[in-house]
């Protein structure tokens, strides 16, 4: 018979040890904190009578540890093992150029985003493209995959597919069977005899997450595990879990549009923030060569109120629209609603340009929003925002074909942006022929076909647009 492995309760806060559960730690006093863990087994050492040993003529801090031979960087040799590559272009930019043999992929996103629709194409593109995919599926029955697989566009009737929670199980088949790509859905469902307590809860998470990358380690075997997110958005279960995996990917979009946002949020192998765009469509989702044109093609040049910025995703500039509404406020307090883009951050243009341009706002209700679903992180896209608001205010529309790059400070000043050359490319290809950026950001060598103008202030660029 198996002997029962030893668990422990450890503080999520503090990380007490606890015999058994309890609910408040008696450490720190925190209220249901405690989570089970399988417990480290105890290393024992002969200290030879003495309390402490001296190694290299120092104390030793602990015991049972060995002297390590240590290699200098320039003796190490060796080469990248080559990618996994899946055929779709979005996902395989958005990893970095393809699954990394042996790597862990954390893929999150709200429910019915499309996470296991795109894992699914993901399995059946390896295996076309001669590997092997091993769909490990705890949520859903095994004809209910089927039905999925039969919507879509791709042939994936050659997917081994394994409908199991039971973590050991699950090890075992993939050890006989060696797939080149192995995806668990979800990791919430996965369980582990080890551990007394219900899928899903901290310390099953966890340890199933850290079996699954030793796993992918030792086998070469790239694992792709599929997290649910809270409500607050954030995957479920412990932030140990995104410390764990190689990389990070959010699948973002709303349900209401026809197309999703892939993104990396940490990717050990590739740049962090690239995002990938798909369609979806009855046969599935079909990556977007060009995200620009999706964002700006059903755009209302006549309207006021709409702008045009580059953001710059990871690697890749996007051109997105921004659009701005500001009316007379039917109550005593204005309204200020912003999708896409930070309330606080928007609070703070309309400050400034009430005091550096003297455009009022205290009896007008704001309503700001990133089409597309894309979510405007970085300041380049301030100056944008400050002209479409403006552009309501004067309702008159800004000229169709002119780009806005840069950060507004306090002060009503124009600040430059990085990497302004590949964001003034991108608006040209667009279709773009005049750029409005700050005067200290103007490149010396433009992309041909667009105008750089550079503004020094808010005031400068309204009295260009406007006078």
């Amino acid at each position: 018979m198996t002997p029962k492995v030893k668990t422990v309760y450890r503080c999520t806060d503090c990380g007490a040890e606890h015999p058994k559960w309890a609910g408040r730690c008696d450490v720190c006093g925190e209220w249901n904190t405690l989570v089970e863990e399988v417990a480290a087994p105890k290393v024992r050492v002969g200290t030879g009578g003495g309390s402490a040993r001296r190694v290299g003529g120092a104390e030793s801090l602990g015991a049972g540890g060995t002297v390590a031979t240590t290699t200098r960087l320039r003796q190490v040799v060796g080469s990248e093992a080559e990618r996994v590559r899946t055929g779709l272009d979005e996902f395989d930019f958005v990893l970095g150029g393809g699954i990394v043999p042996g790597s862990m992929v954390l893929v999150g996103g709200e429910p019915g985003i499309g996470k296991s629709t795109i894992l699914l194409q993901v399995a059946a593109r390896v295996n076309e493209r001669g590997g092997s995919a091993l769909y490990v599926t705890g949520e859903e029955s095994p004809l209910q995959v089927k039905l999925r697989a039969d919507r879509l566009g791709e042939s994936a009737g050659d997917v081994e597919l394994l409908s199991e929670t039971l973590l050991e199980t699950v090890l075992a088949t993939a050890s006989s069977r060696a797939p080149s790509v192995m995806i668990v859905d979800s990791i919430q469902t996965v369980f582990t005899a080890d551990l007394e307590g219900a899928p899903g809860n901290v310390g099953q998470v966890r340890e199933c997450a850290a079996r699954l990358m030793r796993f992918a380690k030792e086998s070469g075997t790239a694992v792709i595990v599929v997290g649910h997110v809270t409500k607050g958005g954030g995957i479920a279960g412990p932030k140990t879990l995104e410390h764990i995996v190689d990389t990070v990917l959010y699948f973002e979009g709303d349900s209401a549009l026809d197309h999703r946002v892939l993104r990396a949020t940490k990717n050990r192998f590739g740049s962090v923030d690239e995002i990938g765009v798909f369609r979806m469509s009855e046969s599935g989702l079909s990556p977007v060569a060009n995200p620009s044109e999706l964002f700006l093609g059903d755009r209302l040049t006549t309207a006021s109120g709409s702008a045009v910025t580059a953001l710059l995703e990871g690697t890749r500039p996007v051109l997105v629209e921004v659009q701005a509404l500001a009316a007379k406020a039917g109550f005593g307090t204005p309204q200020r609603v912003a999708t896409g883009y930070d309330g606080r951050r928007l609070a703070l243009l309309l400050a400034v340009l009430d005091k550096r341009a003297g455009l009022p706002f205290a009896q007008l209700d704001v309503f700001l929003n990133v089409v597309g679903g894309i979510r405007m992180q970085e300041p380049a896209g301030d100056l944008a925002v400050a002209a479409s608001l403006a552009s309501s205010v004067y309702d008159r529309a800004l000229p169709a074909d002119a780009v806005f790059l840069g950060e507004v400070g306090l002060g009503g000043e124009i600040r430059p942006v990085s990497q302004s050359e590949r964001r003034l490319a991108e608006a040209a290809k667009m279709g773009m022929t005049t750029a409005y950026l700050s005067d200290r950001g103007v490149p010396r060598r433009s992309a041909a076909g667009i105008r750089a103008v550079g503004i020094r202030t808010v005031g400068d660029l309204f009295g260009s647009l406007f006078s």
